[in-house]
């Protein structure tokens, strides 16, 4: 019944949802569900497993017979409690059942006062368990009657049985679906519990967790309301192997297995306890040396096994392999153990395995410092509450902080005192000098970041000053012409005014004074149309067959007149003149006076912008936050579409940490821009994922 009803919810869940859940169909789109040997099933057995009243007349009757003397044994049975409780006979509870009966508990020294059959007796022997001779025969009514519904029920169930035979493949097939989804919905619950994301998925070895947990004792400190923190691994070219040192209970090894789980969650088909961002390579092959592995049967010591585990590894390992080891090297004297974990070490990088170590030996810091393809880690430590953070820091080494943890669990400074002079100068001088030389690295490299930074900025504000100077000299140039256009139509004003002169004077018959006006008033128009003329060249005209070449003007094309602004489409171009379309006019007009631009769009007037005014105003951040969702997309496309226009290349968006809708929303918007070449979130204290960068 449980196969059949979860099949049927199944199907009728799909009938309206298949397209919306087409991975979950795919499932069962090739079972053929029948609901006629449903819905015979569901006539005999109902929602509870239970065989129904009505499964059959004879059933039913039975049933009807078995209630009806239940309630004649009912009504009769408190009529002889009230009646011997009135008399005294009964012992506190009354009644109670024994071997299936229901009977009186009857006082020891009235048992033989109350007829009837005696099942049993009190531990004290104060209580006597009589079944009433009044209800000696109902009882066994009722006994046989139960008998006769329990062979009712086998015959029921053996014809449907019989029914079901031929369909017992179809019904497998039901059951192995219904399993898959439980086992999706287990998936599923799991990912919940865990606030799980779905990273990434990288057909190459790669590490790259942002704010991980192990989910592990994530739940353990969800149940206890304690606090997990997380750690962010991402791991840079050449970089593979981080070597993870610090403090003893520091979290080195919760957050070496929490690598080890949540690659093995990825691979099998689980979302894992990470942030967006994470992404997530497939080994092929991960390796784990972690706890003791020591056998009396195999006769090994912990070394020993150690040993065989590193021999396995060494011997398949490959650039494919993940490898955790926790404690490397550990087991022997410390510097043996520490020269072969370091040549270990060193054998793994150059089969190219990525993975987690962590160890206490200065001597693997120190190699991992100066060798390619390694990388130190440290976990956090308070110095002031002499407490570790359980924080991870990638990029330097940690020191162990025994004498600390010495302190902090009782013992006294005056004992230390010659366990620092027996541990050595030069050993706490090296592990010194690697904290040291590791944190100057890692300060340059922040600096070269800023530095970087700085220098894209400043070449970006170059770019932008020098375009925003080239765009001032045209305007100015524009502007100078238009005044000297203004010029010209004044003097072609005036000049109408001299040949009007002029007439009256020839009229007078004053030849040589007419003369001497005209060749006056054609020097005056000569000079300013040389200027009007050497400001056109200046902005618009070139050589005319290399400008006929740049502009590359055909028929079709939309142009406009340089000097005055018209615009229309061109019908026929010859030699160094284009035939021109403009609304209900056609000109001819030569191709050294005409530029090619976009067909025009559909815009209100006003709403339109030089892309120099765009870039003065653009601010490249958007402050988001306290805006609701619908807002937030809004605001994003208003900023996206005036960062197109200003040619901006690097964009900021805010939007805070909460609980991630606004950052998700944006994320989303941004999906619809073909022109972002890459969207990732800032390192911590520049705003982490409370802030989403955006590069053009």
């Amino acid at each position: 019944q449980i196969v059949m009803q979860g099949m049927y919810a199944i199907n009728q869940f799909f009938r309206l949802k298949k397209e919306s859940y087409p991975s979950l169909f795919k499932l069962v789109q090739h079972i053929n569900f029948d609901e006629p040997l449903y819905l015979a099933v569901r006539k005999i057995i109902d929602e509870d497993g239970n065989i129904r009243p009505d499964a059959s007349p004879e059933l039913n009757k039975i049933r009807r017979a078995i209630l009806s003397k239940r309630k004649e044994l009912d009504t009769r049975f408190r009529n002889l409690v009230a009646t011997y409780n009135n008399k005294g006979y009964l012992a506190e509870t009354g009644e109670t059942i024994r071997n299936g009966r229901r009977v009186l508990a009857v006082l020891a020294e009235y048992k033989r006062s109350v007829k009837g059959i005696w099942h049993d007796e009190s531990t004290t022997g104060r209580t006597t368990y009589i079944e009433p001779e009044e209800v000696i025969e109902i009882n066994n009514d009722i006994a046989n009657l139960e008998a006769e519904e329990r062979r009712e029920i086998w015959r029921i169930l053996r014809d449907l049985c019989r029914v079901m035979q031929p369909y017992s493949d179809l019904i497998a097939d039901y059951q192995h679906a219904i399993g898959n989804y439980d086992f999706i919905q287990a998936k599923a619950q799991l990912g919940l519990r865990l606030n799980s994301t779905l990273p990434t998925i990288l057909d190459t070895p790669t590490i790259q967790l942002r704010k991980a947990i192990h989910p592990v004792l994530f739940l353990k400190n969800q149940a206890e309301k304690k606090k997990t923190v997380p750690f962010t691994l991402t791991f840079q070219e050449p970089n593979r192997i981080l070597v993870l040192s610090g403090p003893n209970a520091g979290g080195k090894s919760i957050a070496m297995k929490a690598v080890g789980l949540i690659q093995l969650m990825v691979q099998s088909g689980l979302t894992v306890p990470a942030a967006d961002g994470t992404e997530i390579g497939i080994f092929h092959q991960i390796f784990a040396d972690i706890g003791d592995s020591q056998s009396l049967d195999d006769d090994l010591s912990t070394y020993s096994s150690r040993l065989q585990l590193g021999k396995f590894m060494l011997d398949h390992a490959n650039d494919r392999t993940l490898v955790l080891i926790d404690e490397f090297g550990s087991g022997t004297d410390p510097k043996i153990g520490g020269s072969i974990a370091e040549s270990a070490l060193k054998r793994l990088n150059e089969l190219g395995v990525s993975g987690v170590i962590t160890t206490h030996y200065s001597n693997l810091k120190l190699f991992a410092y100066k060798t390619k393809g390694l990388l130190n880690g440290c976990m956090l430590f308070d110095m002031e509450a002499l407490t570790p953070t359980y924080e991870m820091r990638v990029g330097r080494p940690g020191s162990s902080f025994a004498f600390e943890m010495a302190v902090k669990n009782g013992w006294q400074e005056n004992w230390l005192d010659y366990a620092r002079k027996r541990t050595g100068e030069n050993e706490t001088a090296v592990d010194q000098l690697l904290v040291d030389l590791q944190r100057e690295k890692q300060e340059l490299t922040e600096k070269l970041e800023t530095v970087s930074d700085r220098e894209k900025k400043l070449d970006r504000l170059i770019k932008q000053y020098e375009n925003t100077f080239r765009d001032l000299e045209v305007m100015r140039k524009r502007a100078k012409l238009v005044e000297k256009e203004q010029e010209v139509q004044q003097t072609t004003k005036q000049n109408k005014e001299i040949e009007k002169l002029i007439r009256e004077i020839q009229e007078e018959r004053n030849i040589e004074k007419a003369k001497a006006l005209a060749a006056q008033v054609k020097e005056e128009r000569a000079k300013q149309q040389a200027v009007l003329t050497e400001l056109n060249e200046t902005l618009y005209f070139k050589d005319e067959k290399k400008l006929l070449k740049e502009t590359d003007i055909s028929k079709g094309d939309y142009v406009r007149m340089r000097n005055g602004g018209a615009m229309g489409t061109v019908e026929e171009v010859k030699k160094m003149e284009a035939v021109v379309q403009m609304g209900m006019m056609r000109m001819t007009v030569k191709v050294r006076d005409l530029e090619k631009v976009d067909a025009p769009l559909k815009q209100d007037k006003g709403r339109v912008s030089t892309n120099l005014e765009a870039s003065v105003r653009f601010s490249n951040q958007l402050d988001v936050r306290g805006m609701r969702r619908e807002e937030v997309v809004m605001e994003v496309q208003n900023f996206m579409d005036e960062a197109l226009l200003s040619g901006s290349d690097s964009l900021r968006i805010v939007h805070g940490k909460g609980d991630g809708v606004l950052r998700k929303a944006v994320k989303e918007k941004l999906r619809e821009y073909r022109s972002i070449s890459r969207i990732y979130y800032p390192e911590h204290d520049a705003g982490g994922d409370g802030v989403t960068i955006v590069e053009l």
